[in-house]
């Protein structure tokens, strides 16, 4: 499907392979990191073929997250406790966001609210950063100290220190100057998942969804 029309005050498009094959070339040492990764990812020619796939939100547990491949990116899952979802709404994490109103064209239009999802539950990000290409470390919890002084819960990217919230809104001042994109999804099923297709059931390329 030919990609979506630039849309005015939206960032031009880069090109999104060149950033998926920056972050599949971290994926080896990234994996390290990630808190779980997905055992029953689709098989490679499924990957390959660019096929919508799914995945069973009943393993997830509130406050986890899992990582998926779809077209060789890395796909964040997660599902997002009561008090995090709060968190997204507060000034106190509003204040300090670039893009919190998701004005930035990194998502489809279902999903251009406070929580960046169709379900306020689940979010579901590519998981790649918008500076160069790295993947975000999941930080979920509030701290006073850690991975940063008065941490809300979120993502962190370790090789540049860009910051993002649950929702993967960016913060201001860091290096990273988007939020991270939300692939096209739905949920065919309660407890099912569908990455590649949107809530109509149109199959979509990741750069029809996103302005890079």
């Amino acid at each position: 499907m030919s990609s979506s029309p630039a849309i005015p005050g939206s960032p031009p498009r880069r090109d999104m392979l060149q950033l998926i094959t920056t972050a599949s070339a971290a994926i080896g040492i990234g994996a390290v990191i990630w808190p779980f990764i997905d055992s029953m990812n689709p098989s490679a020619d499924v990957i390959a073929a660019g096929s919508p796939i799914d995945v069973d939100l009943a393993k997830i547990e509130p406050g986890q997250q899992i990582v998926v491949m779809w077209r060789g990116a890395p796909i964040f899952v997660v599902n997002r406790s009561a008090d995090a979802i709060k968190t997204l709404q507060g000034q106190p994490m509003r204040s300090r966001l670039s893009d919190p109103d998701s004005t930035v064209h990194q998502q489809p239009p279902y999903a251009q609210n406070f929580h960046r999802s169709i379900n306020p539950t689940y979010a579901v990000m590519v998981g790649i950063c918008t500076h160069l290409g790295c993947i975000p470390g999941f930080h979920p919890n509030p701290s006073p100290t850690d991975p940063t002084a008065d941490w809300l819960g979120g993502y962190l990217c370790a090789c540049h220190w860009s910051k993002y919230d649950l929702a993967g809104r960016v913060f201001r001042g860091v290096p990273a100057p988007y939020n991270l994109p939300i692939p096209p999804y739905h949920f065919p099923a309660a407890a099912t998942l569908r990455i590649g297709e949107n809530p109509a059931g149109v199959v979509y390329e990741l750069s029809a969804i996103v302005q890079m």
